[in-house]
């Protein structure tokens, strides 16, 4: 009696304990199957495959927040448009300090999460990259389309709708604006700084406004190339710009030819020389190393100065298949050995070391060079005998290499002086677009009228339109041109002007005959003719800046979804500390 009574104690205890560690491991299969078991083969482990929490946002939520988004940006910028613009001080996460009215610029600095918002500042790098300007015009605009666009949906109209009108009230603000623009004579210096002066009006360096659009017009001008009827203008590879702290603004320059940062490889090489025979290479004088690790075993001390013959001699070869051709200066993208130095110096010959390829390319589309990858395969063609001087001189604390006075460049430098590293940034950026403007002119010569009167023609004639329009397209479409005042709205309201006199005013001159060049004088905040003023924009610089803010309106108005993956932190160390005994299982 008292043994059943033991073993029924026994098993008492017994089935908790199993029924303890059976519910242990319950979780642990439960929790593997909902994460994923994979099984390569029997027995081994399960690898554990944390799936993303999502986030699911859609309908007339999504829409507001895209359109909130879009506005959100644009109010950052709105106040850097015209002549009184404002000025931004950001500081990048170096901890460095960018102080510009530029719209790219400044965007480019911001750290946002809305994908919306992300959107609007990709637009802002298109223009900037398609045509260098109307990057803060095109933020603006964009995020007015969408604003007006808002009260649409509310009414409970379909986003398709709005957007068929919006498509086409683009293609007409695209005929007007091709009727109001007008041809212009690139050939006439005067009138291309004109329009260059039109564009940097707006920028810090219009202080300096007649040196900047020289500048901006010589260099464009010179990597202007022409072959077979196509004209072909790379600022971006061909026209350097070199920003070096100290002096004034004034002593900026356009070099006709390359500056680089580089001094000769020895102290008694030539530092002056005219009418140079350049060669140009983009391999090293040194002895040539093996790609994989190589071994030698010598057993004889004459075994080992024979090995350091045979490389003094394949350097002193060398240096003969380049002495023989008789340059005056030898430019590598490599480095230069010692022992080459000496052969050189020797041959009166002047050697710069690694240099850059961009530039290795410029000096080549300078002067005329072919660079060579085997010094034995110099021919007489290969070396540039197109410029007029080398010189090294020492600008501060550095020395720079002046290959200038060529005879025709294809590549130039800009050299801009000013006091801080800050200010010589902000007039690069000024400068940069200058010399966009200046090119998108000479490859498509039409303009059309600034300071807000373009918008303003475009936006009366689709007034005009939408009144023969049925059916509710016409009220988006109408808004679209109530979207397009805010240009010469914000203009107005920076240089401090009445915006409703002022704009009403506006309107009231547009509807009268040959009155489409009217627009906004940014500095006095009256309405003047632009025509007579001289302001001016290139016709591909608006017509981009029309077609990417309705384009981006029209594809932010068609997301009724946004679906965002993400990761929680404590999933995470759960998953850690369950994986082992999910292992053990």
């Amino acid at each position: 009696m008292c043994f059943c009574f033991f073993f029924f104690c026994l098993l008492l205890r017994a089935k908790p304990a199993a029924y303890r560690r059976s519910q242990a491991r319950g979780p642990i299969r439960a929790a593997a199957a909902g994460l994923g078991h994979s099984h390569s083969n029997v027995g081994s482990k399960p690898h554990l495959r944390p799936t993303p929490q999502l986030t699911r946002e859609s309908g007339r939520k999504v829409q507001s927040g895209n359109i909130n988004a879009a506005k959100t940006i644009a109010d950052i910028i709105r106040t850097c448009l015209g002549p009184k613009s404002m000025m931004k001080m950001l500081l990048d996460p170096m901890g460095g300090i960018v102080m510009t009215n530029d719209g790219n610029a400044i965007l480019r600095e911001i750290q946002v999460q809305h994908p919306a918002a992300k959107s609007m500042i990709e637009i802002s790098r298109t223009q900037d990259e398609e045509v260098g300007d109307g990057t803060t015009s095109v933020i603006i605009l964009a995020g007015e389309m969408l604003s007006v666009a808002e009260h649409f949906l509310e009414q409970q109209m379909h986003p398709t709708v709005v957007i068929s009108a919006y498509r086409k009230a683009l293609d007409d603000m695209i005929s007007t604006l091709k009727k109001i623009s007008t041809p212009v004579d690139t050939n006439n210096r005067d009138m291309m700084l004109n329009i260059i002066n039109s564009s940097i009006t707006t920028k810090v360096i219009s202080r300096w406004s007649s040196l900047a659009c020289n500048i901006a017009l010589d260099a464009v001008k010179t990597v202007q190339f022409e072959e077979n009827g196509r004209k072909e203008i790379d600022i971006k590879k061909y026209a350097r710009v070199e920003k070096i702290p100290g002096g004034i603004i004034e002593d900026s320059c356009v070099l006709r030819g390359v500056m680089i940062n580089k001094d000769v490889t020895h102290p008694r090489m030539r530092r002056y020389i005219k009418n140079p025979r350049i060669v140009l290479l983009d391999s090293s004088l040194e002895y040539k190393k093996g790609e994989s690790q190589t071994d030698i075993e010598i057993t004889r001390e004459e075994d080992f100065t024979r090995i350091l013959q045979m490389e003094e001699e394949y350097i002193q070869q060398l240096c003969e298949d380049i002495i023989h051709l008789k340059p005056d200066v030898v430019i590598t993208e490599k480095g230069i050995s010692d022992l080459a130095q000496h052969y050189l110096m020797r041959a009166n010959i002047t050697a710069i070391r690694r240099v850059r390829k961009t530039d290795n390319n410029r000096i080549a589309r300078a002067c005329g060079a072919r660079i060579v990858s085997r010094p034995e395969e110099l021919r007489e063609e290969d070396i540039g005998t197109g410029a007029g001087l080398l010189e090294i001189k020492k600008i501060g604390d550095e020395y720079f290499t002046f290959i200038t006075e060529c005879k025709d460049p294809k590549a130039c430098t800009i050299l801009l002086r000013g006091a801080s590293k800050e200010i010589l940034s902000e007039v690069e950026r000024n400068l940069q677009d200058a010399m966009q403007v200046c090119r998108n002119v000479l490859l498509d010569p039409q303009l059309v009228p600034g300071g807000g009167a373009s918008e303003m023609a475009v936006a009366h004639a689709l007034t005009e339109k939408s009144k023969a329009m049925t059916g509710v397209e016409q009220w988006p479409y109408r808004a679209v041109a109530q979207a397009l005042e805010v240009i010469p709205r914000t203009l107005i309201q920076n240089c401090g002007a009445s915006t409703i006199r002022l704009l009403t005013s506006l309107r009231a001159k547009h509807t009268q005959e040959n009155c489409e060049t009217w627009g906004v004088n940014g500095e006095t905040g009256t309405l003047v003719d632009m025509k007579e003023l001289g302001i001016w924009e290139p016709l591909a610089v608006k017509l981009q800046t029309y077609k990417t803010a309705v384009e981006t309106a029209v594809l932010l108005l068609r997301i009724d979804d946004i679906v965002s993956g993400h990761k929680k932190k404590g999933d995470d160390q759960s998953r850690q500390g369950g994986a082992p005994d999910a292992g053990q299982e």
